[in-house]
């Protein structure tokens, strides 16, 4: 399959035939399972503290003739604090075991709890394999939500890495016909009763990635961009190119990335 090649300025330039790796099958599950392994890596292990629930004085004696003992009174064995007395009549509720007010819990959460997710190297590239092809079915892309051009797919020529403004790159993304997708990733406001929005003023969804050669200047630019991102070729992951695990993320391939994706066999 060959690719057009385009201009910062929607003339067309060449053409560039696409490597093996665009030719992979799309496998939704080996991708979803890709996808999995790098979220738990970004996984942050917590635990509660070692003292939660435990720091009220909770010590009540089951002896007969002990004083604050609850001997003879028909009550549970319950680790009770006492909250004020009259004689030997105490005024107390329960605390310190699971199940009482301001108790510990039974099972709390441990920092030793092994949050990783393995996933086996011939996987992983044949999932990276997978989303890169899955990049230049407009069907699949569409399908993703995405304001889809209609000359979609399409390269860029190895001068659009040369920009370093962001305005340079706007302008460039609007003349390949991305304004529409340009306005759907913009941030919207959420409104109130929105449970998954919780803390979450604004709601952002994932825009057009911009796959290069080698990291530059063009990387600060793209920065400045809500929802676009920008990736070196060698660095591409099933996170990037199917966030959430859907495959189909609207991508922009450089000639030069498409060069040394066949030139490295990468993924391969």
């Amino acid at each position: 399959m060959k690719l057009d090649v385009f201009d910062s300025a929607k003339n067309r330039v060449g053409e560039i035939t696409l490597p093996e790796q665009f030719k992979e099958e799309i496998r939704p599950d080996i991708i979803n399972r890709a996808v999995l392994s790098i979220q738990s890596h970004n996984r942050q292990p917590y635990a509660s503290s070692d003292e939660a629930g435990k720091r009220s004085s909770a010590k009540l004696s089951r002896r007969r003739r002990d004083y604050r003992g609850s001997y003879g009174l028909g009550i549970s064995r319950v680790p009770r604090k006492i909250m004020s007395r009259r004689g030997m009549r105490m005024n107390w509720v329960g605390a310190f075991a699971p199940g009482t007010v301001g108790g510990r819990r039974a099972h709390p959460p441990k920092t030793e709890k092994i949050w990783w997710k393995k996933i086996n190297e011939k996987e992983r590239s044949k999932a990276i394999r997978s989303t890169i092809s899955a990049t230049i079915l407009k069907l699949v892309v569409a399908e993703r939500g995405h304001k889809v051009p209609e000359n979609y797919p399409f390269a860029l020529d190895g001068k659009f890495e040369e920009m370093s403004k962001t305005k340079s790159v706007l302008d460039a993304l609007v003349k390949l016909g991305l304004a529409n997708e340009l306005e759907r990733v913009e941030g919207k406001k959420v409104r109130a009763g929105k449970g998954k929005s919780r803390g979450r003023k604004y709601r952002r969804k994932k825009g057009p990635l911009i796959v290069v050669s080698k990291t530059n200047h063009l990387s600060k630019a793209v920065a400045n961009i809500p929802g676009v991102d920008i990736v070196d070729v060698k660095n591409l992951n099933a996170e990037l190119l199917a966030p959430g695990g859907k495959a189909g993320r609207l991508t922009l391939w450089t000639s030069n990335a498409i060069s040394i994706l066949e030139k490295e066999k990468l993924f391969r």
